[in-house]
């Protein structure tokens, strides 16, 4: 589930344009993860949108089940920006720091599949009242596949490891 290859990079040193090639990918994975965080906190559908495959499925409930909420898994790009976005848009603002990024690149498939783990500190604030808040530390596991020249989340499962505030005022129980 989690990225623990001992290594960065799987091409060969000696094959330099293997190599950039390898770089590339990973700048554009890393980059869809960008684009969902900085897509919500900046209420933005159309990069927020950028991130996912039209078929991604995104499934917070490992996270929510820490405090007791139960969501749906949501399947599709627009039905995550949608369900996303409205729930948050003028109601709470939030950041998202991503860290701890790794990656594995599956290089057998042919339309390109591709695997990330990463640490996700999310801060939600109530627009109206910052008091009311949920911090959250997520591990994040995403499953990934090549769109022309980036890469789109398919998958996502979000996890948590802690939290403080009360995400049930946040997200609904």
């Amino acid at each position: 589930m989690y990225g623990t290859d001992e290594h960065a990079v799987s091409a060969s040193a000696a094959d330099r344009d293997a190599v950039v090639r390898e770089l590339r990918d990973r700048a554009e994975i890393l980059d869809a993860l960008y684009r969902f965080a900085l897509g919500q906190d900046l209420k933005d559908a159309a990069l927020f949108a950028s991130a996912f495959a039209a078929d991604a499925e995104l499934d917070f409930r490992p996270a929510a089940a820490r405090w007791g909420g139960r969501p749906p898994v949501m399947a599709g790009r627009d039905t995550i920006v949608t369900t996303i976005l409205a729930s948050f848009t003028g109601r709470v603002d939030t950041t998202h720091q991503v860290t701890n990024p790794r990656i594995a690149i599956n290089a057998e498939s042919d339309s390109g599949a591709a695997r990330l783990t990463a640490l996700v500190e999310a801060q939600h604030l109530l627009t109206a009242d910052h008091d009311t808040f949920a911090l959250l530390k997520n591990p994040y596991d995403v499953e990934l596949v090549r769109d022309g020249e980036r890469w789109v989340i398919r998958r996502m499962r979000i996890d948590n490891t802690w939290y403080t505030g009360d995400p049930a005022t946040i997200f609904g129980a």
